[in-house]
C-alpha cells in the first residue's frame, strides 16, 4: 500500500490509458492537406491558371510556395499535436486551469510561429513581404489556426465517443462474467450463513465470541449485497465499517484504534462500496501494530472530501498482497463518479481523499 511511487505509476497508467492519442499519420495528414490547400491559389497564379496574377500572388515563386509550405505544414501539426495530444497530459488539473492554459498556448504558438516565418522566408527568399502581404498573412495563419482547433476538438470527441463505446461494451462482458459468477457461487453463502449459524450456537454463552461471529456474518451479508449496487451511502459504510472495526479491534485490542468525524450533512452521499473498509484493511496490513508502536487511523471530512489518513510505519515482514488496491479503488472512482482519488504522503503521514461530489 505504502509504495506510493508504485501505486501513482499504476493509477496513472490507468488514467493514460483512456487518453488515446489521436495517430501521427492523422494529424500530419491533415496539416499537409491544410498547407497544400492555402498554398494552392498561389501555385495556381504561379503556372498563370487563374490568369493574370492578383496583386497579392504577384511575388509567387518556387522557392516561395515550398518556404511557405513547409512553414504552415509545421505550424498545423504543432497545432494539431497540441490540441489533441499533449494537452490532455495536463489531466491533475482543473478544467478552467486547463482551458487558460490551452489558449494562452495556441497564442504563444501563433506569435512565435508566424515571427519565425517572416524572418526565415527573408533569408530563404532573399526578398520581404510588404505591409499589405503581412497582413494578409497573419489573417490567414489565424483563421487556420481557428480552424485547427476546432479540427482538434472534432478528432478529440471521435476518440472520446470510440472509447466510451469500447468501454461501455467491456462493462457489459464484466455484467456478464459477475452474473455466471455469482450462479456458479450460488450454494457458497448459504454454507457459509449455515455454517455461521452453527458456530454462534456453540458459542452462545460466550458473549465476545457470539458478537464476533454476528458481526462477521453481518458483514458477508453486506459484502454480497454491495455486489448488487455499485454505490452506497456513507451512512451504510460506516455501519458496515462498525462491524469490521469490531473484528479488528478484538484481534489487536488497544494496539488499534480509529477516529471518525463525518459531518452528519454528509452521511447520505454516496460512495463506492466497501470503499472505506479497502482503505483501513490496508492501513492495517501494511503497518506495525504493536503496543510500542499502536496505529491510529482518522476519518475525517475536509471540504467536499473523505479523508483517511494514518502515520506511516510500514511492517518489517512480509506481506502477502497484490499491490492493487488503490489502483482498483481508483479505476472504480473514475467509473462511477468521473474523479480520481488523491494520494499524498508528507511528513511521514499517509493520506487518501475520496472525492463525494
Amino acid at each position: 500500500m505504502y509504495k506510493l511511487a508504485q501505486h501513482n505509476k499504476i493509477i496513472k497508467s490507468i488514467f493514460t490509458l483512456g487518453l488515446k492519442k489521436v495517430k501521427h499519420s492523422i494529424t500530419i495528414s491533415i496539416a499537409l492537406l491544410v498547407s497544400v490547400l492555402i498554398n494552392l491559389p498561389r501555385l495556381l497564379s504561379l503556372y498563370d491558371v487563374l490568369g493574370e496574377p492578383t496583386k497579392s500572388f504577384a511575388s509567387a515563386s518556387v522557392k516561395d510556395i515550398i518556404v511557405r509550405f513547409i512553414f504552415l505544414s509545421i505550424f498545423s501539426w504543432v497545432v494539431l499535436q497540441f490540441n489533441t495530444n499533449w494537452k490532455y497530459y495536463l489531466y491533475n488539473i482543473s478544467k478552467v486551469t486547463k482551458i487558460i492554459i490551452t489558449v494562452l498556448c495556441n497564442i504563444i504558438w501563433f506569435f512565435v510561429a508566424t515571427e519565425a516565418f517572416q524572418y526565415g522566408y527573408e533569408i530563404l527568399t532573399s526578398s520581404d513581404m510588404n505591409k499589405s502581404e503581412s497582413a494578409i498573412f497573419y489573417f490567414v495563419y489565424f483563421v487556420v489556426l481557428l480552424i485547427l482547433v476546432f479540427i482538434s476538438g472534432i478528432l478529440r470527441y471521435q476518440i472520446i465517443h470510440q472509447q466510451d463505446l469500447v468501454e461501455k461494451e467491456l462493462l457489459k462482458q464484466q455484467s456478464l462474467q459477475n452474473e455466471l459468477m455469482a450462479l456458479k457461487n450460488q450454494i457458497n453463502p448459504h454454507f457459509l450463513f449455515n455454517s455461521l449459524n452453527s458456530l454462534n450456537s456453540l458459542v452462545r454463552g460466550n458473549k465476545p465470541a457470539t458478537t464476533f461471529v454476528n458481526n462477521l456474518s453481518f458483514m458477508y451479508r453486506y459484502i454480497l449485497q454491495s455486489a448488487s449496487q455499485d454505490m452506497v451511502t456513507l451512512s451504510e459504510e460506516l455501519k458496515f465499517l462498525d462491524s469490521y472495526i469490531y473484528l479488528i479491534t478484538t484481534r489487536y485490542r488497544n494496539r488499534f484504534s480509529i477516529d471518525i468525524e463525518i459531518k452528519e450533512s454528509m452521511m447520505q452521499e454516496k460512495i463506492p462500496a466497501l470503499a472505506l473498509q479497502l482503505l483501513v484493511e490496508n492501513a492495517v496490513k501494511h503497518n506495525e501494530i504493536s503496543q510500542i508502536n499502536p496505529l491510529n487511523v482518522k476519518i475525517y471530512t475536509e471540504m467536499h472530501n473523505i479523508i483517511v489518513e494514518n502515520v506511516l510505519r510500514p511492517r518489517t515482514t512480509f506481506v502477502e498482497s497484490t499491490g492493487h488496491g488503490l489502483a482498483n479503488l481508483d479505476k472504480r472512482y473514475v467509473m462511477l463518479k468521473k474523479k480520481h482519488i488523491v494520494l499524498s504522503n508528507s511528513n511521514n503521514i499517509f493520506k487518501v481523499k475520496l472525492p463525494l461530489d
